[in-house]
């Protein structure tokens, strides 16, 4: 990650990452932001990135960054009356339609015009149109409430982390390795490609290329925020591993083999967090590398300016939080998901990512309220809440 020199000013980001149904965590924190400012209907994040669901958050707060709580609000009502029906069939027909058509496509390379994947994502799409007003970020930008929004997506074609951002004239385009931010006017297509899990969800056609979940290939994923013009970030974690890690008791071994939801699992869990987790990593230790240099260099602006970084993560295991759940999943899901047993305590990992359900949810969002208000100090120092307004 390169470490890029940003203005005198402190300008705070906000970094939301993928993950499914686990990002209702992520509102959770940003209802308790909402409720720690002076103002709720000042916006606290003039750069906001997402990705996956993270990206569906990111919008839906920059679509009312004019009345910031007011658009928490909104938000955390979406998340609360969640079902899974909202996001993907999950009625009989719907159901084995989709998987006749993976299979035909898959095994007998039928319908190869049509993207396909194991879940119709098509009512996320109608969700999205009816919840989001998309005018709010040009509006917020216009009165620099915002300074730029940005989601990221996977090129298939190109095999490029591709960050569509829409904001502030002044910002320019970026060109790393895999890794391109393009200016435009985000639409429902730049979200619905940021959250088209790999073969859970289909890829959505962006101009000449379809494009998949922006987790896939996005090695640096605080990295746009620093381009948008972020001096500061705070992340909205959906993992507890950095808490955990130190203290993790090794499980006994087992001599069977791991299910099919176990390996997804882990999958999931290296393509959504693994990456940001690193990241943060190693941006610490280039701060810390910056802290080492003497004055004179850091005030010529040499790319080594150091960059606060605050992380509010879980404080649970979301996955024992969705196996306790699972029975909120619709009957014809835990049926298809029974046999590669994602409704095994072991296998729940699955189920974190896709139980879109108002129980699961609003635990998620009760959890991240709370975790957010134990660090209500650090909270309000990071983002320097006793000061009326933050420049752009």
């Amino acid at each position: 990650m390169t470490v890029i020199a940003q203005p005198h000013t402190p300008v705070t980001g906000l970094i939301l990452s993928g993950g499914g149904a686990r990002a209702a965590y992520q509102v959770g924190v940003l209802a308790a932001i909402a409720d720690l400012l002076p103002d709720p209907s000042h916006n606290p994040f003039p750069v906001i990135v997402g990705t996956s669901a993270g990206a569906i958050n990111a919008v839906g707060l920059a679509c009312g960054a004019l009345q910031f709580g007011e658009a928490v609000r909104r938000l955390t009502a979406v998340w609360q009356n969640f079902h899974t029906h909202q996001v993907y069939r999950s009625d009989w027909p719907g159901v084995l339609h989709q998987a006749a058509r993976f299979l035909g496509h898959s095994l007998l390379g039928l319908g190869r015009e049509t993207p396909v994947a194991l879940l119709d994502s098509r009512p996320l799409r109608n969700l999205l149109e009816r919840e989001l007003d998309f005018s709010g970020i040009a509006a917020a930008v216009r009165q620099r409430k915002l300074r730029a929004v940005a989601v990221t997506a996977f090129g298939y074609e190109s095999g490029q982390a591709v960050t569509f951002y829409q904001g502030r004239a002044t910002i320019d385009p970026w060109f790393r390795h895999r890794r391109v931010g393009v200016p435009t006017r985000l639409a429902l297509d730049h979200l619905l490609a940021s959250a088209s899990i790999p073969l859970i969800f289909p890829p959505t056609k962006i101009n000449r290329e379809y494009f998949g979940d922006g987790a896939v290939r996005q090695s640096a994923p605080i990295s746009p925020a620093l381009h948008l013009g972020a001096s500061r970030v705070l992340v909205i974690g959906v993992s507890n591993n950095a808490q955990s890690a130190a203290t993790e008791v090794p499980r006994a071994s087992s001599q069977r083999p791991p299910t099919l939801a176990q390996i997804g699992g882990h999958l999931l869990n290296s393509t959504f967090i693994d990456s940001l987790e690193s990241d943060i990593e190693l941006l610490n230790r280039l701060n810390q590398l910056s802290a080492m240099l003497p004055g004179e260099p850091r005030s010529r602006g040499l790319g080594m300016k150091p960059v606060d970084v605050l992380v509010v993560a879980p404080s649970r295991p979301l996955d024992q939080i969705a196996a306790r759940h699972q029975r909120e999943l619709p009957r014809v899901l835990r049926l298809f998901l029974r046999g590669p047993g994602a409704t095994k305590a072991g296998g729940a990992g699955v189920l974190s990512y896709l139980l879109f359900e108002s129980g699961y949810c609003n635990e998620l969002i009760e959890l991240g309220y709370q975790d957010a208000m134990a660090r209500k100090a650090e909270l309000c120092s990071f983002l320097g809440l006793a000061e009326a307004t933050q420049p752009l």
